[in-house]
């Protein structure tokens, strides 16, 4: 097992979005928009959680090359009365691409998202029928 050697790779620009939803209940939306969720604003602090986990990639995913960010730009919306949409676009200039970087600022936004308002998702048994992260997702690559 290694790490794939990029030694021979030149550096070049390099950017990665991707994006993902988790679905809340109605009622949970509304007190996000209302800025009424008790631990705080979801969405802004999605949004840095997202930022220190792009960072933090070569951290989490064992053979991940730790990579010399540019710039991670992470974006957060309430659609369709039903969810929350993340997403996250990472750059670099570097010998391997950021796909890696942006799905995990997507996840970790998404998680932080279910973190804060699971007190408002839970059914009568303790569970979290309604809550759903999904379609994580790269939608954009670019080198060059």
């Amino acid at each position: 097992m290694s790490m794939v050697d990029v030694t021979a790779k030149p550096e070049v620009y390099r950017e990665a979005t991707a994006r993902g939803l988790i679905k809340l209940k109605p009622e949970t939306l509304k007190l996000i928009r209302e800025g009424r969720v008790e631990k705080g604003d979801p969405l802004s602090i999605a949004k840095v959680a997202g930022i220190l986990a792009a960072k933090n990639t070569s951290s989490l995913i064992p053979l991940c090359h730790p990579l010399p960010l540019t710039s991670v730009e992470l974006n957060t919306k309430i659609v369709d009365d039903s969810a929350v949409k993340v997403e996250a676009t990472v750059k670099t200039r570097a010998q391997t691409g950021v796909e890696m970087e942006a799905l995990t600022a997507v996840t970790v936004a998404l998680l932080t998202v279910w973190d804060m308002t699971k007190q408002y998702e839970k059914d009568e048994r303790g569970q979290y029928p309604h809550t759903v992260i999904l379609n994580i997702r790269v939608v954009r690559k670019i080198k060059h």
